[in-house]
């Protein structure tokens, strides 16, 4: 890993150009909402904006539950593929873990962010500021709960997070 001041990381380009995506590849799934990505030869962690899952790898936190499933489900999405990243300008470009903040977002078009959500695997999570697609995401939660899907069924955690 890159150790340093901001100047030695590499340039991200942070304009969203409509249909023209630069891509990169999921090198490693940390949990359920941070990835590992390989851009322009350099690893670089992704935290994913607006959502939380159960901790599995925090040192000073036991395993939640549901945590191992989040983390599964998103091996089973993203490992290896290529996402282009979403940078959202309410939010820091990096995070007090120097992991880039952003919406990630597979070949197809799908959002992990939102999909992760949609599929009981995460929560909205805001961290100090509101960010661009809060309202849905919130929504979102309470679609997955009224459908008792993931976390939020009575089967898994007694349907609390």
């Amino acid at each position: 890993e890159q150790q340093g001041t901001p100047l030695s990381l590499p340039v991200i380009n942070t304009t969203q150009d409509k249909g023209v995506h630069e891509y990169y590849k999921v090198t490693k799934v940390v949990d359920g909402d941070t990835l590992q990505i390989d851009m322009n030869g350099t690893l670089e962690k992704v935290r994913l904006i607006g959502i939380n899952t159960p901790e599995t790898v925090d040192p000073r936190k036991p395993v939640q539950c549901f945590g191992k499933e989040a983390s599964a489900r998103m091996k089973e999405l993203a490992q290896g593929k290529l996402v282009y990243l979403e940078f959202d300008d309410t939010q820091q470009l990096r995070d007090t873990y120097d992991r880039l903040l952003a919406y990630v977002y597979l070949e197809d078009g799908q959002m992990l962010n939102r999909k992760m959500i949609a599929e009981g695997y995460a929560y909205e999570y805001t961290y100090m500021t509101p960010y661009k697609y809060q309202k849905e995401f919130r929504e979102l939660v309470n679609l997955a709960r009224r459908s008792e899907v993931g976390l939020w069924s009575s089967e898994t955690c007694d349907g609390k997070k």
